[in-house]
């Protein structure tokens, strides 16, 4: 068992190192970005969900099947995770909701400014930022710790990207709202 919760654990890994290649390239190269992909049929769209559904399907397995294995033995991470969770569960669920799904999947639709939006230029990935910080805490698996930080960092660096994105789809009004909102909080 455990042979197999290192080889999820290490193919998670190397998922979330491409994501975050991908993402660290359309930062510094936004003419060949891979996110927000270019178009809703793209290699780049298709490639990008495909590997974060992955991310999530594995890092779902590494919470049932490391399951409290490290050092954090005491109840208090449930007291402690627990409204990380629901807090981060309900910025993501209120972003989703406002935002709309094709805003969401990285393809123009709208340009939203309510909401959570009103807030934070990026409550979906804060949501999703406080979210893992209370799963990692209530699981305790130290692998789970380590994949869920570097799905933390794509969620802090994806961002920069889409600005470029959003600037070109939007311009001015996006401007205005990019110095007006903070990204995270």
């Amino acid at each position: 068992m455990q042979r197999l919760v290192d080889l999820i654990f290490e193919v998670d890994v190397a998922i979330l190192v491409v994501l975050l290649l991908g993402a660290l390239w359309s930062t510094v190269y936004p003419a060949k970005r891979v996110w927000p992909p270019p178009k809703r049929v793209s290699w780049q769209h298709r490639l990008t969900w495909v590997l974060f559904y992955t991310v999530f399907g594995l890092n779902t397995l590494l919470l049932i099947f490391d399951w409290n294995s490290w050092i954090l033995k005491s109840e208090l991470r449930f007291i402690l995770g627990i409204p990380f969770v629901v807090i981060g569960a309900l910025l993501v669920s209120w972003g989703v909701v406002t935002l709309g799904a094709k805003n969401t999947s990285g393809q123009r639709d709208r340009f939203v400014t309510s909401g959570p939006y009103a807030f934070t230029r990026n409550p979906q990935y804060l949501g999703d930022m406080v979210l893992f910080v209370g799963l990692s805490l209530i699981a305790n698996s130290l692998y789970l710790w380590i994949t869920h930080a570097l799905t933390i960092m794509v969620f802090a660096i994806a961002p920069l990207a889409e600005e470029l994105w959003l600037e070109e789809q939007y311009g001015d009004d996006y401007i205005r709202y990019r110095n007006e909102t903070t990204r995270f909080l």
